[in-house]
């Protein structure tokens, strides 16, 4: 599953399919590989990716994309790849902003809020990449900071 989805990514085409149907598939697929590659940074921001990361992370793209646990921990291993290849989330940013709406792209921030708060802390390091990754997504600043508030108030009931 790992090299098909290294081959999506990477733009490769296949025999055989229907492209317009190849292409839409494709275009979901990478959208999952971004959003759950910015959630996989964020987890290991403070260099310590814990289990609970990798479960929230799970509910999250089971919650967003429909998707089956065991293809999302196909897509997070695939993240950690990419993470360890590359420096930028520029490429991932612009995937979503392409591709979801201003309220998607809203819960997306929402969801990287809840993940830096699985473990009941905010480190410098997590803050930084959520606002980093808030900016990318055309997202403004007060925007992303009253999410962090209504993230913090919805964990505290």
């Amino acid at each position: 599953m790992i090299k098909f989805l290294e081959k999506i990514l990477n733009g490769s085409q296949y025999n055989g399919e229907n492209v317009k149907e190849s292409y839409v598939s494709n275009n979901e697929k990478k959208l999952q590989i971004a959003a759950c590659t910015l959630l996989v940074e964020l987890g290991k921001a403070d260099s310590n990716f814990t289990d609970d990361e990798r479960k929230k992370i799970i509910s999250i793209m089971e919650n967003t994309f429909n998707i089956e646990e065991d293809y999302i921990k196909d897509l997070i291993e695939l993240s950690e790849k990419e993470i360890d290849e590359n420096d930028s989330i520029y490429e991932y940013t612009t995937l979503i902003n392409e591709n979801f709406t201003n309220d998607e792209k809203f819960e997306l921030l929402k969801n990287l809020w809840r993940l830096i708060y699985i473990d009941n802390s905010l480190d410098k390091y997590e803050e930084h990449l959520v606002k980093k990754i808030g900016t990318l997504l055309n997202i403004e600043y007060t925007n992303i900071i009253s999410t962090k508030l209504i993230v913090k108030e919805e964990l505290k009931k």
